[in-house]
Parts: structure tokens; C-alpha cells; sequence
């Protein structure tokens, strides 16, 4: 192939011009290859020239009535531009892919490359119909010309299995009819990341769970061991134990930290709405489907842990799914015919006895020896009494804060009553007895009277007692105060002035007036 010279003519604008120059190079017989014309100017793209130099043509173009000058460079304009696009669908994170009037791919740059698993020159020319699926979006657009947001894809075919977002923009002629499309992909992991990374909550980690007790510490060092795997972990425990508190914990020693915990309580969604969540579901799946589908908790939680929540309140058709991801590692969507692959790791959790829900045929054994892999037994609170004094003082100081309010400590004698009590409600309920005494004191300390551990003791009864028990413990300054002022009055009344009752209390004349004007003692007061 010759080298080829481009080179910009700089002219007057008027009609004629483009074609003046086009006689000159026929003239010396120029192969032109490209021109790109616009009012005043005329870039030219022709084969290297035989036989005489640029200067040459270069005058012979000057000669010319109206071109004003003539230079070289380095590239058409259009072919600028073309690079400058390229390097930017090259450079984005997002995947872009065009189609022609045809639906043939005229584009694809390498984040679609790698999102499609393709090669462009495997694609570029050939029906986007033929490469991907012949319902994709972008074939409706170029019918219609209406444009699609944050659409779900979901190839499973021989040539591409891809799972992806896609957005879609007509590109339209100037009678605004559709002559091709041009679509952005995400990949849906991108996708699961970003979201989690504005999502993502305060995760707890071993440090947060407290105490010194022996059972507690042998726990924590069995959670930990088996953060370091990817085996099922089943959490058994009284309710309000810590179960999350633990599964939280597991997730954030894990390597699978960086990425997403989504925890579901099984007992609080009903079973019918509780498969859509988890599974995600297909449009038109059924009355009042999001168009376009949902995605599920488990590809949210893809690469990451979905914590289930009371796993023994799961209903047997669902016991029956859930098995199956544990078994293949695939999940269907509700009204789905495609199998997606995931990589979650199960964390669960129970109150309940799994192994007679079992013998009454309400869970499913295959399922129970898949979920317990590595049992973890919470013990409640009232086993680890040694505990308490550690978490009352943790919560005080936390649910102080929070409640915009500043206390030192809990009293001993306060301690000691936490210690007396068995605690049905774990460690949830030491929580709220602390809380509900922090919104009803009003000094410093927590003390024994503002501690109502059962629900009859909250009456106005006990109410009275603790507020007559905040009014006969007063706080220093208070006390300081009003022996300052019955000093001062008693001074006053054993002086004839006040300068004498300053003498009689060792301070000098301007303190007892200043004093006086504070606590409003007047001539009637001592006398």
C-alpha cells in the first residue's frame, strides 16, 4: 500500500472551490482517497506522489484563485475523530456494542469483549441476532426506536454464556427514524459491587462480641476456625443470643469479607414473597412482576454470604430449593427457564430444634446434614452470668450516645440485680433494660431503682419510687450550692452588715453581694 499525504487547503468560501482544486489534482493525476469540505477549508487525503514533490503541488494549489494556504497534516479529521473514539470505548469500564440498520455489530470494544466472552472479530460484521440471542433489547429498539434502561440479560447458549445490565439509545436519521443502536453492558458482578460498596452496612467483627466467660471464648475461637473456610455453618441459639452477631463475624474473617453479607429473616417474609427475594424472577412471572425482573438476594450475594435467618420457619418447597443451590451451585429464577450459576456461601441460623422438626417431618434431613457442616451452639445468657457486668457497661456507654446522653458507670448494687435475674430474652433483653433505664435516669449513674427488668414492675408505683430516688440523690453542685446560701443567710443574720458577715466567712465584701444577687437573698432573708 502507498503512503499516503494529507493536507489542509485553506480557501475564500464560495461555490466552485472544492471542485477547482479537484481539477488540479486530476491534472497531475492524484489518486484521491479521501476530502472532507467545510466552509473555508477543504482537507484533502491522497496517494503519495510520483514524480514531483508536495512543494510543487503545494504551488501549483496557491495559484489558484481564492486558496489562501495550503499545510500539511498529520491526519483527516474524520479519522481523528475516529481514534479519539476508539480510545474512549477502549479506555471505558462499560461494555458498548452497535448495531447498523441490519443489526449487524458494527462495534464492539474490549470491556464487551470480555463481559460477552467474544472476540470483536469474531463478531464485527456478522447479525447481532446470530452472536447473542435474536430477542435481545437492542433488535426491539431498532424496530421501534424507543430506548431501554437497566435491562437484566441472561445468556445460556453453546457460543455465549453472559449475565449482564444492559441500556440501550436508538441512533436515528434526520427524519428520526432508527438506523441503528448502540447499547452500554455491565457486567452484573459490576453491577452486585457498586451497589454493595453505597450499601454496604458497619460490619461486626469478633472484637464486637463480648465477655470473658469460658464458653464464650471457646465459641469465638470455633467461629473463627470456621471463618477461614467456605463450609455451611448452622448457629443454634436461644432467641436474642447474638446468632448474627456471629454470623457477621464469621463473614468479616473470611476471605470473602470484601464482598457482599445479605441477611434474611426466613420468618419474616412470607413464603410466597420469600422465593422471589431469594431466587429473583422473570418478567411476567407473575401479577404485579417488576418489568424487566429482580434480581435475587442470591446473586446479590454472589462470591459473598447470605445469612438465613430462623432456617427451621423455611417452608419444604423452599427446603427443596435451597438444597438444590447447596447441591449445584445454580439458582432458577421465578418463571425462569435459565440456570444461573452463584458462589454463596450459607450461614444459618435457628432457635428451634432441627432435629425434631425433622422427626416430625417438617425439615428435610438431606437438607439439615448439608446446612450443618459446622454446628455453633450460642449459649444464653443465664449460662454465662460472668458476662453481665462486661455488657451492661458496653451497652451504657453505647446506648448513652445514642440517646444523647452522658453516664459514667453503673453502680455495683445495679450490677448485682442484672446478676440476680435469668434473662429469657438473652442478651436482647439486657439491651433494652439498659436502654429503658438510660431514657428514665436522670443523674450520672445507673442505679439498682432505675433497673426494670420485668414487665409488671413498670407501673406508676415503680415509676414514683425511681423518680423520689432521683430527687433525694441531688448531684454536688446542687448540694454545694445550697450550703453556700444558707451560710451566707446565716452570716447575715448574725451581722449587722454585710461587710461583717464577709469577715465572719473569710471572703470579701464584693463575693457576698455577687452571691446574694445569685441565689436572690435579700434584707428580708436574714433578718
Amino acid at each position: 500500500m502507498n503512503e499516503s499525504i494529507c493536507f489542509l487547503v485553506k480557501t475564500r468560501d464560495r461555490v466552485g472551490m472544492a471542485l477547482d482544486i479537484l481539477k488540479i489534482l486530476f491534472k497531475y493525476n492524484i489518486n484521491l482517497k479521501s476530502m472532507e469540505v467545510g466552509p473555508g477549508y477543504a482537507c484533502i487525503k491522497i496517494e503519495n506522489l510520483k514524480g514531483f514533490s508536495f512543494d510543487f503541488l503545494k504551488n501549483e494549489l496557491m495559484k489558484e484563485k481564492d486558496v489562501m494556504e495550503v499545510e500539511r497534516i498529520k491526519m483527516m479529521p474524520q479519522e481523528k475523530k475516529e481514534k479519539e473514539i476508539k480510545a474512549v470505548l477502549d479506555a471505558t469500564v462499560e461494555g458498548i456494542i452497535a448495531i447498523d440498520k441490519n443489526g449487524i455489530i458494527t462495534a464492539l470494544n474490549p470491556a464487551a469483549e470480555k463481559i460477552l466472552k467474544i472476540k470483536g472479530q469474531d463478531a464485527i460484521g456478522k447479525p447481532v441476532a446470530e452472536i447473542l440471542a435474536p430477542d435481545i433489547p437492542m433488535l426491539n429498539t431498532l424496530k421501534t426506536g424507543v430506548s431501554y434502561d437497566n435491562v437484566e440479560i441472561v445468556l445460556n447458549s453453546e457460543s455465549v454464556k453472559s449475565h449482564y445490565i444492559t441500556s440501550g439509545r436508538p441512533i436515528l436519521d434526520q427524519e428520526g427514524n432508527p438506523v441503528g443502536v448502540v447499547a452500554s453492558l455491565q457486567d452484573i458482578e459490576s453491577v452486585m459491587e457498586l451497589v454493595y460498596s453505597f450499601t454496604q452496612p458497619a460490619m461486626t467483627t469478633f472484637d464486637d462480641i463480648l465477655g470473658e466467660s469460658e464458653k464464650i471464648k471457646k465459641i469465638k475461637e470455633i467461629a473463627k476456625i470456621a471463618a477461614k473456610g467456605n463450609s455451611t455453618v448452622l448457629i443454634c441459639g436461644e432467641s436474642g443470643t447474638g446468632k448474627e452477631l456471629f454470623a457477621r463475624s464469621i463473614h468479616m474473617a473470611s476471605p470473602r469479607r470484601n464482598k457482599p453479607f445479605v441477611a434474611v429473616n426466613c420468618a419474616a417474609i412470607p413464603d410466597t414473597l420469600l422465593e422471589s427475594e431469594l431466587f429473583g424472577y422473570d418478567e411476567g412471572a407473575f401479577t404485579g412482576a417488576k418489568k424487566g425482573g429482580k434480581q435475587g438476594l442470591f446473586k446479590y450475594a454472589d462470591k459473598g454470604t447470605l445469612f438465613l435467618d430462623e432456617i427451621g420457619e423455611l417452608s419444604t418447597h423452599l427446603q427443596v430449593k435451597l438444597l438444590r443451590v447447596l447441591q449445584e451451585g445454580k439458582i432458577r429464577l421465578v418463571g425462569g427457564n435459565e440456570e444461573i450459576p452463584v458462589d454463596v456461601r450459607i450461614i444459618s441460623a435457628t432457635n428451634r430444634d432441627l432435629e425434631k422438626l425433622m422427626k416430625e417431618g417438617k425439615f428435610r434431613e438431606d437438607l439439615y446434614y448439608r446446612l450443618n457442616v459446622i454446628p455453633i451452639f450460642i449459649p444464653p445468657l443465664r449460662e454465662r452470668k460472668e458476662d453481665i457486668p462486661v455488657l451492661a457497661r458496653h451497652l451504657v456507654k453505647k446506648l448513652s450516645q445514642k440517646a444523647g446522653k452522658k453516664f459514667l458507670d453503673i453502680t455495683p448494687e445495679a450490677i448485682k440485680k442484672l446478676m440476680k435475674y435469668d434473662w429469657p430474652g438473652n442478651v436482647r433483653e439486657l439491651s433494652n433494660v439498659i436502654e429503658r433505664a438510660i431514657n428514665l435516669c436522670e443523674e450520672e449513674f445507673i442505679r439498682e431503682e432505675h433497673l426494670i427488668l420485668k414487665e409488671d414492675e413498670f407501673s406508676e408505683t415503680a415509676v414514683g419510687r425511681m423518680k423520689n430516688a432521683q430527687k433525694s440523690c441531688r448531684g454536688l453542685k446542687e448540694v454545694v450550692e445550697e450550703a453556700e446560701k444558707q451560710a451566707i443567710m446565716d452570716a447575715l443574720v448574725k451581722s449587722k452588715s454585710i461587710r461583717e458577715a464577709a469577715r465572719l466567712l473569710g471572703v470579701s465584701h464584693a463575693t457576698i453581694i455577687n452571691k446574694m444577687k445569685i441565689y436572690k437573698i435579700g434584707k428580708k432573708d436574714s433578718q
